[in-house]
């Protein structure tokens, strides 16, 4: 279903850039101006505004159609801890905070330890891990 949308409105956007393209510069724009050309006539300008907001209207539309299709089943998470410490169903908070040692936190707690570590007094051999 997401992929036809998306190769709508791929198509809707190719559309509409080739018909603001192709209407006529009023203020010496990116266009070629008022020259006589194939679409001269008063009616075409009409007709080429009149696409250019349908058009519009499509894509605005189609675009929030993905982001409703993209966010319809999502669920919630986390960004503190990890996915297999999700919290439960129901949106309850768990009583104790995870102490696995897997979270944001706690790995940013663990380099701030090993930063405030004293600096050695002399040349050390490196040590194997």
């Amino acid at each position: 279903m997401q992929t036809v949308v998306i190769v709508v409105h791929l198509m809707i956007v190719a559309t509409l850039i080739a018909t603001v393209l192709l209407q006529k510069s009023e203020g010496g724009g990116l266009g070629v101006g008022g020259g006589a050309g194939f679409m001269s006539s008063r009616g075409t300008a009409n007709l080429l505004t009149r696409t250019t907001a349908v058009l519009a209207v499509g894509f605005f539309l189609t675009s929030l159609f993905l982001s409703w299709l993209a966010s319809y089943d999502r669920k919630p998470s986390s960004i503190i801890t990890p996915a297999s410490q999700s919290q439960p169903a129901g949106g309850a908070t768990p009583l104790a905070p995870p102490t696995s040692g897997g979270g944001v936190l706690d790995s940013l707690k663990k380099s701030d330890e090993q930063q405030n570590q004293p600096a050695p007094s002399g040349p050390q051999a490196p040590r194997s891990q």
